[in-house]
């Protein structure tokens, strides 16, 4: 699948969250391979060109990666970029709608817990991070 956007153009918005130990996936296959693990906790962000991804949800995943309990992996993919791994992601994301920011944690190779753009457009920083801390205190067990 061909980008919707240039990925020079968006570069510094995966960059952002790859600073802070968030690892892109740019494939189906590598969004498989993390997400089909039988054990662990996995944090996939689903990255977007849009105000509220830059504003509120980057911000709010780094300030939760500093909670003393994390999630074992955490990647993105980037919707209208990686569109091929944002779709694979989707599928993961079973009984959900498209969600562009979302974030989503698996345990277990099962979804425990999403954030949708609704739940991140308009609120502060201060709450996606205290939604994320709360998700990961409840699922996770690595610091």
């Amino acid at each position: 699948m061909d980008s919707l956007y240039s990925v020079e153009d968006t570069r510094w918005m995966w960059e952002e969250l790859e600073k802070i130990g968030v690892r892109s996936l740019r494939s189906a296959g590598e969004v498989d391979k993390i997400l089909s693990k039988p054990t662990g906790t996995v944090l996939v962000v689903i990255n977007s060109i849009c105000g509220c991804a830059t504003a509120h949800a980057r911000p709010a995943v780094g300030l939760a990666l500093q909670n003393k309990v994390i999630p074992d992996d955490s990647v993105t993919v980037f919707a209208g970029v990686d569109r091929e791994a944002t779709a694979r992601a989707r599928e993961h994301i079973t009984g959900q709608p498209p969600s562009s920011p979302s974030i989503a944690l698996f345990k277990n190779g099962r979804l425990v817990f999403i954030l949708h753009r609704s739940r991140i457009e308009g609120r502060t920083v201060e709450a996606i991070t205290e939604d994320l801390v709360s998700a990961f205190d409840q699922h996770c067990t690595s610091s």
